[in-house]
């Protein structure tokens, strides 16, 4: 009967083979846990390449290409470097781009990365993430080879590559959730996942510096080292990847039968075996599930802050404190240290919390909601710093550091409702959040247009501020750690059933019921009856 449904033997097939694999141990560094560094590296160079253009651009750009002055900008604090603007950096570079073609080329990438969000997930849920994800990373390591010979083609050009590599780096978040719905026992998803997506910031904190000093100290003329060292190091990756993952437990040559069987029998909160391989993605359902636009929310907000605090807030210490925090690349780095750290301590004390303590529900919440409202207090508390320099960096660094608690929070919550649809699900909140990339700046232009002081950033700020408070509320009101009843394999709607037949969820609205397996002995059914 299973080889008609397409399904492989069991893991353990007798008593005896049970046996064994109870007697053997768990490996203290699993096949698991491989998964989780090969994956934090990749999205190292995700963001690597991601983020490398924007200090680049500070050396190919000629310093006086804009024509545009600092008249506008309010003379509030004093420049404690202006006895010293002789010995500031200058460049001489090599092409002609005005404002509005730098942020066409900066921005262009997000263009190609909002489209391939949706099917990356779908696509790895159905064949595997882990060629998506290996292919994505290639597609945009090879581009990022041929950025300086597309700089000095012309502008389309660079931005047609830039929208490509967006296209490739689109897939990667979707695929990833996809391998750990296959990876990712349930109580070790957050310290897991958030270890391999922490890659994305330790990328943003080794990228920084290195792409400053290549552009100084660099071969081929200095900035052009940047997109080679970068480009070179994620093709390298790509060949490890290929060779070290595999899409799923029972396709690893080497994984232990105690690993293989601690993650399979681990993967689903109430540990029922699929009949069907592949199930049909459940758009109707996903899309009129409040927990989905609870993620879909939080997701967005966040991703407004996060792009308003990467892209606006140098700026902000540049034109009113008077202090170019993008002239020292390891300043600049230091917030996406802390947030790289306080991710880690954040997964690894949340799933202690779900171990022992509280429910998923209840640490999701928990820190999607110090995640979001402490940068927002503290972003009201930044248009107030004044001319404090010191106070200033501070103050960002803790806002953009402890945005990290989401990673915990919301950004680990498809796994929970919807392992099988995961992939998906991100690919939708994914899409959502990738909006405020477009968005967030131009609201920023729009108000500081006229005047960049003080007074238009502190509205910067409090938008800002309550999108991030209204993501935290909207999450605490609708959002669950539960595995929704249209994501388990298995089950049927029914209008009422008896409460012995009930499954009880967490917010206390269970109604669905559960069918027997085909490939069910009589007794294991009345086992599950009894349950």
């Amino acid at each position: 009967m299973e080889d008609e449904v397409g399904l492989r033997e069991p893991l353990l097939s007798d008593e005896d083979e049970g046996r064994d694999a109870e007697q053997e141990k768990l490996p203290l560094f699993g096949k698991r846990h491989l998964l989780a560094i090969m994956a934090f590296l990749g999205f190292v160079n995700v963001y690597a390449l991601r983020v490398n253009l924007s200090v680049a651009m500070v050396a190919m750009v000629k310093l006086n290409t804009t024509g545009e002055s600092n008249t506008s900008a309010a003379a509030e604090c004093p420049n404690p470097d202006a006895t010293n603007n002789t010995n500031a950096t200058i460049h001489d570079g090599e092409f002609d781009w005005n404002s509005n073609e730098q942020g066409l080329i900066l921005g262009s990438f997000f263009y190609g990365y909002i489209l391939t969000q949706i099917p990356g997930g779908w696509l790895s849920e159905r064949y595997g993430g882990k060629k998506l994800f290996g292919f994505g990373v290639l597609c945009t390591s090879a581009l990022t080879l041929l950025t300086p010979v597309a700089a000095r083609w012309s502008v389309p050009v660079l931005v047609a590559v830039r929208i490509i590599e967006g296209i490739g780096e689109g897939v990667t978040f979707p695929a990833m959730h996809a391998i750990w719905a296959k990876w990712a026992p349930r109580l070790e998803r957050s310290k897991l996942c958030v270890f391999s997506y922490a890659g994305s910031q330790f990328g943003t904190v080794v990228s920084l510096p290195i792409s400053g000093l290549l552009c100084k100290y660099g071969f081929a003329g200095g900035w052009p080292s940047v997109f080679y060292v970068f480009g070179a190091l994620g093709c390298l990756w790509f060949v490890a990847w290929m060779l070290i993952v595999c899409d799923t437990p029972a396709q690893h040559p080497n994984i232990t039968k105690a690993e293989r069987n601690h993650i399979e029998e681990n993967l689903h909160d109430d540990k029922i075996k699929e009949d069907i391989k592949h199930h049909p993605t459940p758009w109707l359902e996903i899309f009129k599930s409040i927990r989905v636009w609870a993620i879909i929310v939080a997701h967005f907000c966040n991703n407004w802050g996060f792009y308003t605090l990467l892209t606006c807030l140098p700026t902000y210490m540049k034109d009113v404190l008077k202090f170019d925090i993008s002239e020292n690349g390891f300043l600049s780095a230091i917030p996406y240290l802390v947030m790289w750290i306080l991710i880690n301590v954040g997964g690894q004390i949340a799933d202690y919390l779900r171990a022992h303590i509280l429910s998923t529900t209840s640490v999701r919440k928990i820190f999607n909601t110090l995640g979001l409202v402490i940068p927002a207090a503290l972003l009201v508390i930044m248009g107030y710093i004044g001319c404090d320099r010191t106070l200033a960096v501070i103050v960002l660094t803790l806002a953009v550091g402890i945005q990290g608690f989401t990673m915990s929070g919301y950004n680990v919550n498809h796994l929970d409702i919807a392992p099988d649809n995961a992939g998906t699900l991100m690919g939708i909140t994914n899409s959502a959040a990738t909006i405020p990339g477009f968005l967030g700046p131009q609201v920023v232009g729009l108000l500081t247009a006229t005047a960049k002081n003080r007074i238009q950033w502190q509205k910067v700020f409090y938008i800002s501020a309550a999108i991030y408070t209204f993501g935290a509320i909207f999450y605490i009101i609708f959002g669950s750690g539960v595995e929704q009843p249209w994501a388990k394999k298995g089950y049927k709607m029914v209008k009422k059933v008896d409460e012995t037949n009930q499954i009880q969820q967490e917010d206390g609205k269970a109604g669905y019921e559960r069918l027997p397996s085909i490939s069910e002995t009589p007794e294991q059914r009345y086992q599950h009856s009894s349950d």
